[in-house]
């Protein structure tokens, strides 16, 4: 099931030199949900660059004060409208440095992983941020056993090896830098 977003909604942003891109650093989290057959995907896309799209997990940055899961449970919420406890949180699954290069900025997050298990569900946008509204481009439960065929990119491209490290337990994968970018960082 993938649910687009309506075209009427407004999607422009300038771009800007790769040279003049501003550069932010930051904290963040991404919450795989999984009814254990599919997983809940976003369908993100960098306005500045048409065409662009990529499926992603919902999350986000890491507020000031917050801790990492507080802030997988505010995101889960405000992202898709699931309400969650930090407790129904398995993990951190795994740690890594993300390099997101767009047409307007460059993002440099440290990121940790979480699972939830969910029952499936109609996501509700209605508490995302004015930006997700224009990035945001729909969602949907791709099934794990196609991950591998997706016809857009998959950020983290390695989210079937998280989900499986998920489900066997353990010490938290250290994944290293990572860049996933629609305008290379130079």
């Amino acid at each position: 099931m993938v649910r687009p977003v309506p075209d009427d909604v407004p999607r422009s942003f300038a771009a800007v030199s790769p040279a003049l891109r501003r550069r932010h650093r930051r904290r963040g989290v991404r919450v795989m949900v999984s009814d254990s057959t599919a997983v809940l995907l976003l369908a993100d896309s960098d306005p500045g660059t048409p065409g662009s799209r990529w499926w992603v997990t919902p999350g986000g940055g890491i507020d000031a004060g917050e801790s990492p899961k507080a802030a997988a449970v505010r995101e889960l919420l405000e992202e898709v409208g699931l309400s969650a406890t930090e407790d129904e949180l398995s993990g951190p699954v795994a740690h890594r440095r993300v390099i997101h290069g767009y047409s307007d900025h460059i993002l440099d997050q440290d990121e940790t992983f979480y699972l939830l298990r969910a029952d499936r569900f109609e996501v509700d946008s209605s508490g995302q941020t004015a930006t997700e509204q224009v990035t945001l481009r729909g969602y949907g439960w791709i099934p794990i056993t196609e991950l591998g065929c997706l016809d857009i990119p998959l950020w983290p491209a390695n989210l079937p090896e998280l989900l499986s490290h998920a489900d066997k337990g353990g010490d938290p994968l250290e994944l290293g830098i990572v860049e996933e970018s629609t305008v290379a960082v130079e």
